[in-house]
């Protein structure tokens, strides 16, 4: 897989599966936009190491679940390498708790991070991409959003909306030569994974067929492989990067 003078955004960058996948796409030779809300260190961090690979990339903050500044990332990143080929809508956040207990702004929160954001951003990115007619718009869901999580009712949801959003999108573009699939990981080796009690960690641990946790590379040669020529026929796909859990 090449991605040579093509232009990718990742939303939520700076970090984690984010990261990997911003430096996947720089590794095989794309421009990339490194979207971040508050760590600015971090995407520049991310940005230099893009441009070790000989790619170019550039830092741009917005807060994604905001309508108008998720319109002004595509905009700046368009503006700025000329060109828009891949969305990956990756930026999301957990707010986790029992329903008797969550409060209102516990879910407003998780649902316009992780859901909103990727109406915000694939509806920006969308008319740049049919007037080109290609596109690749990749949205990072979860096993969640598939199996459900008790004390996770605003994520598990947020994440399952995002996966009728894919399958409805993909159907609306696809003339256009659009594809439109989404990424599902299972516990991935991240920063949410180490604030896990190591215990807790065990017990999920058995439940994963394969035995192990994955890393965020693992989920970035995923997205990479939707977004190339080679997944040209793949659209309204979920494609599960979890180990066997929601098999």
């Amino acid at each position: 897989m090449e991605f040579k003078d093509k232009v990718v955004i990742v939303t939520g960058a700076s970090r984690g599966i984010g990261r990997a996948i911003a430096l996947e796409f720089g590794s095989l030779g794309a421009r990339v936009v490194v979207n971040y809300n508050s760590s600015a260190d971090s995407a520049d961090e991310v940005v230099q190491a893009v441009k070790e690979f000989g790619s170019d990339a550039i830092a741009l903050q917005a807060d994604v679940s905001d309508f108008d500044e998720a319109r002004n990332l595509i905009q700046q990143g368009i503006e700025h390498f000329g060109e828009l080929h891949i969305l990956v809508n990756n930026a999301g956040i957990t707010r986790d708790g029992l329903i008797m207990t969550m409060s209102e702004d516990d879910w407003d929160a998780v649902a316009a991070t992780n859901l909103k954001s990727t109406f915000n951003c694939s509806k920006a990115a969308i008319r740049h991409m049919m007037r080109k007619r290609y596109g690749r718009i990749i949205n990072i869901t979860s096993i969640s959003g598939k199996m459900g999580n008790a004390g996770q009712t605003n994520y598990s949801a947020s994440k399952a909306g995002q996966i009728g959003f894919t399958k409805a999108l993909a159907r609306e573009v696809a003339s256009r030569k659009i594809t439109v699939n989404a990424v599902a990981p299972g516990f991935i080796e991240t920063n949410i994974w180490e604030t896990v009690p190591e215990d807790i960690q065990a017990g999920l641990i058995d439940i994963i067929p394969l035995g192990r946790i994955g890393a965020p590379q693992e989920v970035a040669k995923a997205v990479a492989f939707l977004a190339s020529d080679e997944a040209s026929y793949i659209t309204g796909h979920v494609l599960n990067v979890d180990g066997g859990m929601a098999m």
